[in-house]
């Protein structure tokens, strides 16, 4: 027999999963103001290792337009430089021998609505995922009720399940739309 409670638990489990997921993703998406969270894919190696960025240097914004790099052994300067060209970042740093600088261009209006469709693109993919989960415990509730679980109960969860599906999806909904708003302001 289905633990209703359990089985519930864990579509809520999952459907967090894929609102964290969404999260992170607009978290690496450059919206023209300087955020350091752009540069955490990017690996730089130190003394044979690929490491974080983060692990080699110190990163900050001194405003809203610059990212500022400084490096903890000087001599990494050049292969953070390097690190930063070869990743998908697309900004050209710029070395005055102890700081790496980061400037953050304005994103034309064009820009702007291409990273909102990206946006909308990973906010789809989310959506999918608490779509999917509901649809795999919908079918294992229909299952249960052929191992012994009453049909009310099983109207009561996928009510709950519908419930929880709504929730997650208008919280999808509200972190693109708050995306969204940081990339349409100039």
């Amino acid at each position: 027999m289905i633990d209703v409670k359990q089985t519930l638990s864990d579509a809520e489990e999952r459907m967090e999963m894929a609102a964290m997921f969404l999260e992170d993703q607009l978290s690496h998406i450059r919206a023209g103001r300087a955020n350091v969270a752009i540069l955490d894919g990017i690996k730089v190696e130190s003394y044979g290792m690929m490491v974080p960025l983060n692990q080699v240097a110190n990163v900050s914004t001194p405003d809203a337009r610059t990212i500022a790099i400084k490096p903890w052994d000087k001599k990494a300067i050049r292969d953070i430089e390097k690190a930063i060209i070869n990743s998908e970042v697309g900004i050209t740093p710029d070395n005055n021998g102890e700081v790496i600088r980061l400037a953050i261009p304005q994103p034309t209006e064009e820009r702007r609505r291409e990273l909102s469709k990206q946006c909308s693109k990973i906010a789809e993919k989310a959506k999918v995922e608490v779509r999917n989960v509901r649809g795999d415990i919908k079918d294992k509730l229909k299952k249960a009720i052929k191992d012994g679980l009453s049909e009310d109960l099983e109207k009561d969860a996928e009510g709950d399940l519908q419930k929880l599906h709504d929730k997650f999806i208008a919280k999808l909904d509200a972190l693109l739309e708050e995306k969204n708003k940081e990339i349409m302001t100039v």
